[in-house]
């Protein structure tokens, strides 16, 4: 096991200063002893400077964003245990497509993410008004990818967002079209690209570099015809090209190493991660909610999980092949300790196995070997309870593609969270082509695909097709924040999933609706069709 070294861009003094609350907050007054003639003037500093945007992204990314991208999806599901985790049913909203502008995680999402648009829009005015030198065209190309890939998150959740004036500006803004912000971001990738750094290394991980914003671009137009209406797959073919050929990154060789508590700037299949460390950048708690309580001594744990989320027995049902490294994301059936032969048993009573015990030996003790169910069984259907006693609590299938840190002394892990990876290239270049798109390199889907396939230890498949390629990046991409993204892409979005459970169609729902609180900050801003 190799040791993690952290390399997080500093706060610094500016921390405080260039923090905002939320995306109309732009007139903030500064107060600070620097100034442009005695700060920014070398690399260090500048990091310094930058530090409150990668803190902010921090913030919810593993949190209350990725529970949009993932919990409205047939990827996963927070139940509830006789109460525990109801919580006023704003997870259960987002599985069954109910939720509503009042949804506490659609508010915290799009207070993230304006606020990290806010807190670059501060950066670069502070940069612009520095000497100009060998690192501010860098830094603040940097500073623009990053303002670009706020925008994309917060455009592909929530549609029709405002374009956020710069710094300084008291205007309160109005929402732009999908269009108008795809060609924002579009046209600030590229004016930054020249000015990223070519080199994948420990000094710019975590950092964006021109690879971050070639894979970013070919999000956008992997996407074009959802965003606007217009396909622009040779375009996403060409952002896949140039990542490819600079050779600077190449699939691992072993799959769970990308998310392993040791990940970091050594596995060159990252393109772009945002570094946590469990004591020093907090926010990735994935282990906590995934594992089951008795999981602790399997994994070594410091702490108690809280058992909360699950994934839906048909996701996990396309993981059919018995060789794919990549079930090992997965924990199912009869659970044991490290050693994979002593099994996991939990002392208690025939009433405490199922609280529906009628049996007049209830109290009766008896050792329960832990098994995780696949289907999830409710006894409350309407609150998505499946019960708190030991077989409610063995409900579901859990993913721990984030694998369990057991250094850590909280719920907190030390794993940094992939956003972009080379895997996930090779796969939008395969589905670019299979939509039409075309490669002067004569690529072809199958070959992308089977590179994939290679890695994981399944047979190469003889055929690509675009239901052959989704189960795929079904199989490669789970856990990864893609899911939302995925499926509205394939047209999946308003199928039944969650054991027929959920069966809204609405369309409107492809996109999140504005915040009731922003509504009220903002009278400038209209609310998206439907809500």
């Amino acid at each position: 096991m190799t040791t993690k070294i952290i390399r997080l861009p500093l706060a610094g003094a500016l921390a405080a200063l260039l923090l905002s609350a939320g995306c109309t907050d732009l007139d903030a007054p500064i107060e600070s002893e620097y100034t442009p003639s005695n700060f920014l003037t070398t690399p260090e500093q500048f990091i310094a400077a930058s530090g409150p945007v990668y803190s902010q992204m921090r913030g919810e990314v593993a949190k209350a964003y990725w529970n949009l991208q993932e919990l409205s999806t047939d990827e996963a599901v927070i139940v509830a245990r006789n109460g525990n985790y109801y919580d006023g049913a704003r997870y259960q909203q987002l599985s069954l497509h109910t939720w509503n502008p009042q949804n506490e995680f659609v508010r915290t999402a799009w207070d993230w993410g304006f606020s990290g648009i806010s807190t670059c829009n501060r950066t670069l005015a502070l940069f612009q008004n520095t000497a100009d030198g060998e690192f501010k065209a860098q830094f603040m190309a940097e500073l623009r990818t990053m303002r670009a890939l706020y925008y994309y998150q917060m455009m592909d959740s929530y549609g029709n967002i405002p374009l956020v004036p710069e710094f300084g500006s008291t205007e309160q803004p109005t929402n732009a079209t999908r269009q108008e912000v795809f060609a924002y971001i579009e046209s600030e990738l590229k004016a930054a690209l020249p000015n990223l750094s070519a080199t994948v290394s420990a000094q710019t991980y975590g950092r964006p570099t021109q690879s971050t914003a070639q894979a970013l671009l070919a999000k956008l137009y992997l996407n074009a015809e959802v965003y606007i209406g217009q396909p622009r797959y040779t375009e996403a073919i060409a952002a896949c090209n140039t990542i490819i050929k600079s050779k600077k990154h190449s699939l691992a060789a072993n799959y769970l190493d990308v998310f392993a508590v040791e990940n970091g700037p050594q596995v060159t299949e990252i393109i772009f991660a945002v570094p946590f460390d469990a004591n020093l950048a907090q926010g990735n708690m994935m282990s906590r909610f995934a594992l089951h309580q008795q999981m602790r001594d399997k994994f070594g744990l410091l702490f108690t999980p809280s058992n909360a989320s699950l994934t839906w027995p048909e996701f996990y049902a396309l993981y059919k092949e018995p060789t794919d490294t990549r079930n090992q994301q997965w924990l199912a059936g009869k659970q044991y300790l490290s050693d994979g032969r002593t099994p996991i048993l939990i002392a208690t009573t025939k009433k405490g196995l199922d609280s529906r015990y009628t049996g007049a030996d209830g109290n009766t003790a008896i050792s329960y070997h832990l098994e995780l169910s696949d289907r999830l069984t409710f006894r409350d259907a309407a609150k998505f309870d499946v019960g708190n006693d030991e077989l409610g609590k063995a409900q579901g299938t859990r993913n721990i593609k984030y694998y369990p840190d057991k250094s850590s002394t909280s719920r907190d892990q030390g794993n940094d969270l992939v956003l972009l990876r080379y895997a996930d290239v090779l796969l939008m270049k395969a589905e670019a082509l299979l939509r039409g798109g075309q490669d002067p390199d004569g690529a072809t889907a199958k070959d992308l695909v089977n590179q994939i396939r290679t890695r994981a230890q399944v047979p190469a498949l003889p055929t690509v097709d675009l239901n052959a390629l989704f189960e795929e990046r079904s199989r490669e991409m789970a856990w990864e924040g893609w899911r939302r993204n995925d499926l509205i892409r394939f047209g999946k979005w308003e199928t039944v999933w969650g054991q027929g459970m959920k069966t809204n169609a609405d369309t409107y729902r492809r996109i999140y609706p504005i915040p009731t609180t922003e509504l009220t900050l903002n009278g400038q801003l209209k609310q998206n069709p439907g809500y």
